[in-house]
């Protein structure tokens, strides 16, 4: 199989404008994450509608493409990346990992786990999910929580704690029941990506306002695998403040 990471990024964020841009320790956001996914994958492209990133993209020396600013989503972004990708590099590639923009911490072993999952034929989608550590994150409408079949397919995302344990005190709940939170990570055989990008908006996806109900809801089954990395995304001038704290010794 022959995979690429693609890497949607955008300027326009109402939370953080310009969040790609945002310096790390002398380089931008963006090359941050780039230069992790490139520690797992051997083609790495970012996708974006703006100059301002993608000048910065080619001035680390990374691959870019120009998208169109009607995008509603990164998965939409991606499908058009993927074309152009393959133009750009005579190569026809059969699985396509979303990487977030405001993932600088993504870890290569979660994006190899990831794309592992696609060593089963039947795999569509494939996400990932950790345990839960306490009742304040699950309560937490900002991290979507997950719940699992027996298959280890995603039955449901919910912004709400999924499921309900009743009859006991929510401070019990992580006690007596394994809660999965959702990382945003996405992969996708090409076919599956070109068709749920196809897909109108769903109720529940409206409802809830996390796109991958979209996906449930229109009969595809997404994989889930589970791993103990913690996800650290940037959405806030904030959110970046505490990863700069981090930084230390995780990224050079």
């Amino acid at each position: 199989m022959n995979s690429i990471a693609i890497i949607p990024a955008r300027y326009a964020s109402s939370r953080f404008p310009g969040k790609p841009l945002a310096d790390m320790g002398g380089k931008p956001m963006i090359q941050r994450v780039y230069e992790q996914a490139k520690k797992a994958f051997s083609n790495v492209i970012v996708a974006t509608d703006d100059e301002r990133i993608s000048g910065a993209v080619m001035n680390f020396g990374g691959m870019v493409v120009m998208t169109s600013a009607a995008h509603k989503s990164g998965t939409d972004r991606c499908a058009e990346a993927l074309q152009l990708a393959e133009n750009i590099l005579s190569s026809v590639f059969d699985i396509i990992v979303n990487v977030q923009g405001d993932e600088p911490f993504v870890q290569p072993a979660q994006l190899e786990l990831l794309a592992s999952c696609f060593t089963h034929s039947e795999t569509q989608i494939a996400t990932l999910a950790r345990p839960a550590h306490n009742v304040q994150e699950l309560s937490d409408p900002n991290k979507p929580k997950v719940i699992l079949n027996k298959n280890s397919e995603a039955i449901y995302f919910s912004r709400s704690v999924i499921p309900y344990v009743r009859g006991i005190d929510l401070m019990k709940w992580t006690d007596l029941h394994n809660f999965y939170m959702h990382i945003g990570l996405y992969a996708f055989r090409k076919d599956v990506l070109k068709k749920i990008t196809k897909l109108e908006p769903t109720l529940l996806e409206k409802a809830e306002s996390l796109e991958q109900l979209r996906w449930i809801e229109n009969g595809y089954r997404i994989q889930v695998k589970l791993t103990n990395y913690e996800s650290h995304g940037i959405d806030t001038p904030d959110d970046l403040k505490k990863a700069m704290q981090m930084l230390g010794n995780q990224i050079s």
